[in-house]
C-alpha cells in the first residue's frame, strides 16, 4: 500500500494491474488479455488506457470498476480511465501466458487458422463446431470427437 500522496512508478502500477482478473474468464489477467494499453502519470493523475475486446463488450463497465477499485485500494486517489478504441483490440495482444491459462481452464486459445487446433481437455484433433457463439460473443462452442467434451474457443478478432 502507498499513502495517498505517494507517486508510485508506472512499473508498480502495471504490477498492481497484473493482479486483476478478467470478470468473464477469471484465470486470465487484464494485462495478459492485452486490454490495458498504457499506464502514465499526467498532472499527478494515474491514467490507464483500456481497449475493450470489442465495442459492445458487456464486461467493460465491470473491468473499469475493477481497475479503479484496485488502484484506490493501493492508495491512489487521482485516477483517469481512458477508453482507447483505435487501434481495435486483437487476439494478437493476448500474451503467451494468457493463452496457456485459457487452455488450462478449458478454453481453446485463438489460432490464426480460424478454429481450434486441439481439444483443451484431451488434446484430440478431431473437432466439430457446434455454434458460432459460446457463453460470450467472443467465443464459439466446439466439441471434441475423441473425448466428446464440449469446449469454448476464443475466436480470433
Amino acid at each position: 500500500m502507498v499513502t495517498p500522496m505517494a507517486h508510485p512508478s508506472v512499473e508498480q502500477v502495471w504490477e498492481w494491474l497484473e493482479t486483476i482478473p478478467d470478470p468473464e474468464i477469471p484465470v486470465i489477467s487484464l494485462i495478459d488479455l492485452g486490454i490495458i494499453r498504457d499506464v502514465a502519470w499526467e498532472d499527478n493523475t494515474c491514467v490507464v488506457s483500456v481497449t475493450p475486446t470489442y465495442s459492445g463488450c458487456p464486461a467493460t463497465s465491470m473491468i473499469n470498476m475493477d481497475i479503479e477499485t484496485k488502484l484506490r485500494d493501493c492508495g491512489l486517489t487521482k485516477i483517469e480511465l481512458r477508453r482507447k478504441l483505435s487501434p481495435a483490440w486483437t487476439t494478437d495482444w493476448l500474451s503467451e501466458k494468457g493463452a496457456a491459462a485459457l487452455e488450462k481452464y478449458g478454453i481453446a486459445p485463438p489460432q490464426p487458422a480460424g478454429g481450434p487446433q486441439r481439444c483443451p481437455h484431451c488434446q484430440g484433433t478431431q473437432l466439430e463446431k457446434l455454434s458460432q457463439f459460446g457463453s460470450t460473443p467472443c467465443k464459439a462452442q466446439w466439441r471434441c470427437q475423441t473425448c466428446l467434451e464440449p469446449f469454448e474457443y476464443f475466436k480470433c478478432i
